[in-house]
């Protein structure tokens, strides 16, 4: 039995941040990884040379402590990638963010004016009639852009991502991820270098052999201070008392007993390890937890430039694909032949349904046929391929995820050494700097602080960065 002062579960992104965190502040922390890869859904696979993400992760943030962190831990493997992605629609591929030329012309003037009626009529109704809070995703969207927008932009692809109406999602993802965005703001920053929107950036910054070599740099750095990242090692148990977790077992009977726990895994699979077993009322809410699972077909292409784009979204129902990629224009490092390209084509799924059991040669022609159709390529062009399944890919915010994750957050806030991190973690919709802010306010508040967690989201800039600040720049200062 292994005695641990700090154990982490799970090497994605919030778990191996707040390991990297913890050893600034002395720890030697134990990280335990399930799989044999670290990153999580930020990992980067490889195969016969191509690289490629587990869709696409752009490295922008406005949290100085997360981009000071990247730097430090990149060093010159940074770099800058000039944005580009479009909306194939009927047929068309329109520029995103939006250009109103480009749009207009596209659309045709018929429909650009019926949608800027309706855009108009929206904001009309709103004024004479305010609504109450919106309770879906549909209501928010249409509220904000009209009907006649959502039905063109929205809906197709929305439902096309989470596998339910949008009537059934919350408005809570809305707002998450698409409040900063308005249609008068996207007019103007079409003509302005200015961007404020979070979705509307021209650059980001990208590691040159894809975001898994940034978390590859993370373990070196952690074990270089003493700590440990132990891959396959699956938590199987978590026993606990008085809201205080006693002892974790792994898959392999290994017996580890931490003073603290943290804990990236996902929620539902926390609290169904536990043992005793937290109450009826804590269950059935994990329970009621659901996932939208993902997976991304590489197609490797004989072609020199396919498409200029970073990635272009695909919002028709006459194909499966969600979005395609196109990782060598995020860099060229990403291929092992500059004449040669890998494009990602995502799917969006469920464990176990039709599209997920298929097999792997089966996917690989449907998404070569599906890239064909859009226009992307020719058949003959593609000359292999390959599946990468990733399960809970991204937490669903159903109509009951709110009132679910509250009960949850109430029951795990009572521990007095165990803290959960990260997207799945805390069931959160959370952009990778998102998930990395928990994992180091996880670690500051081992040091006696008391950092609400469940406050970090993409809405507000975090009011616990600021009191930390100051001291993480002495750290680094001081190394």
């Amino acid at each position: 039995m292994k005695h641990e002062r700090l154990v982490i579960a799970g090497g994605g992104p919030a778990g191996l941040t707040a390991a990297y965190h913890a050893t600034k502040k002395g720890y030697k922390p134990l990280v335990m990884e399930a799989s044999g890869c670290v990153g999580g859904i930020s990992r980067t696979e490889e195969h016969q040379g191509f690289r490629f993400d587990i869709g696409g992760h752009r490295f922008y943030t406005k949290e100085p402590l997360v981009n000071e962190m990247w730097h430090e831990v990149m060093e010159d493997d940074f770099i800058q990638v000039p944005r580009l992605s479009r909306i194939y629609y009927d047929g068309k591929f329109l520029q995103y963010p939006l250009d109103p030329v480009d749009t207009f012309f596209k659309l045709g003037p018929v429909e650009s004016f019926l949608i800027f009626c309706s855009m108009v009529n929206a904001k009309i109704n709103q004024r004479l009639k305010p609504q109450k809070e919106e309770s879906n995703f549909e209501e928010w969207v249409t509220n904000r852009f009209g009907k006649r927008l959502f039905n063109t932009f929205f809906k197709t692809y929305t439902e096309k991502v989470w596998g339910i109406p949008c009537t059934d999602i919350s408005a809570d993802w809305a707002a998450q991820r698409i409040s900063g965005l308005s249609l008068k703001r996207a007019v103007m920053d079409a003509f302005s270098k200015k961007q404020d929107a979070k979705s509307l950036i021209r650059k980001f910054e990208y590691p040159r052999l894809g975001p898994g070599m940034m978390w590859e740099k993370f373990v070196s750095r952690i074990e270089a201070a003493g700590g440990e990242v132990a891959m396959n090692s699956r938590v199987s148990k978590i026993y606990h008392k008085d809201r205080h977790v006693t002892m974790v077992e792994q898959e392999d009977g290994t017996k580890i007993v931490p003073e603290q726990f943290i804990s990236s895994m996902p929620l539902r699979t926390l609290l169904q390890q536990l043992s005793p077993r937290p109450p009826e009322a804590v269950m059935k809410a994990a329970a009621g937890l659901k996932y939208r699972d993902f997976l991304v077909v590489a197609l490797f292409v004989n072609q020199k430039d396919v498409f200029p784009d970073n990635w272009i979204y695909i919002h028709c129902p006459e194909v499966g694909v969600g979005r395609v990629q196109n990782f060598k224009n995020w860099s060229v490092e990403m291929v092992p032949d500059p004449d040669q390209t890998c494009l990602g084509m995502e799917y969006f799924c469920h464990e176990n349904d039709g599209l997920w059991d298929t097999s792997d040669e089966d996917l690989i022609k449907v998404a070569t046929v599906e890239a064909e159709q859009i226009g992307l390529l020719k058949e003959s062009d593609v000359f292999g391929g390959k599946v990468i399944r990733q399960p809970k890919a991204y937490p669903v915010y159903d109509e009951s995820y709110r009132e679910n994750v509250d009960i949850i957050a109430e029951y795990v806030r009572g521990w007095d050494n165990m803290q959960t991190i990260g997207r799945n973690g805390m069931h959160r919709y959370n952009n990778q700097d998102h998930s990395m802010m928990t994992g180091i306010l996880a670690i500051e508040n081992l040091q006696a602080n008391d950092h609400n967690l469940w406050g970090v989201n993409t809405e507000r800039s975090y009011q616990e960065t600021l009191k930390i600040r100051e001291v993480f720049k002495e750290e680094l200062a001081a190394q």
